[in-house]
């Protein structure tokens, strides 16, 4: 049985390429079969996907765009991606919704909380797209903000370093693994775990727990549900 019932799950679009493509769906299939073991566990799952393999934003040559014609830009990225991963879950035998914070009726249910919640109980994989819906809010602020709707029992948080460090673990040899640290703490500290918005969100709204850990091996998402301590536990 998993320790958590509920749970958001927050991958990055990185997660799902590599090389110059914008998918690898090696990566993506993979992702898809760990995600149905999870389901198999009896956990229901929501998902927020980012947008980085398709469009960072406002970085690089798109620093002097208008601000929210990108962030719209971004959104319509996690939408793509969203999309992919529906089809990749429904191909592994899960029933996958998409709704998204935008409406679009031919691609996607609109967003409502309460049918959200409604699907997961009947064990459907629902993946939110489009962000919050609104410039100037990271995908992270969409992961506090549907944790907090959905009312799940732990965010999952799936990056490219195996927990939260005093440090970029990257930069700074120095850096050491954090273990346990409440929300106020992190945000005292500059800890880029999420953006201050989405920690806030969090701390306000006592989100029972958020995880982060390395999705360098898939299967690490199977072992937080199963009860492993690894990663970093950030808590109320």
């Amino acid at each position: 049985m998993a320790v958590y019932k509920r749970v958001l799950l927050k991958l990055s679009g990185e997660a799902l390429k590599s090389g110059a493509d914008l998918f690898d769906f090696v990566l993506v299939n993979r992702a898809a079969e760990t995600i149905r073991a999870m389901h198999n566990m009896g956990t229901e799952i929501g998902i927020v996907i980012g947008a980085g393999n398709i469009w960072r934003g406002r970085q690089g040559p798109a620093a002097n765009m208008d601000a929210v014609t990108a962030d719209q830009m971004g959104m319509l990225g996690t939408v793509i991606n969203c999309l992919c991963m529906a089809d990749a879950l429904r191909q592994a035998g899960l029933d996958a919704v998409v709704m998204s914070a935008v409406d679009m009726d031919r691609f996607a249910e609109p967003f409502n909380a309460m049918k959200a919640r409604r699907y997961l109980t009947e064990g459907r994989v629902v993946l939110f797209a489009a962000g919050s819906g609104n410039p100037f809010f990271s995908t992270d602020t969409a992961v506090a903000l549907r944790a907090i709707e959905m009312q799940v029992d732990a965010v999952l948080m799936a990056k490219n370093i195996d927990g939260v460090y005093t440090a970029d673990p990257n930069k700074d040899p120095s850096a050491t693994l954090i273990k346990d640290i409440t929300y106020a703490d992190a945000l005292a500290k500059g800890l880029k775990v999420m953006d201050a918005a989405a920690f806030a969100l969090c701390a306000e709204n006592k989100v029972p727990m958020v995880r982060v850990f390395g999705l360098d091996e898939p299967e690490n998402l199977i072992r937080v549900l199963e009860g492993s301590d690894i990663g970093t536990f950030v808590h109320p």
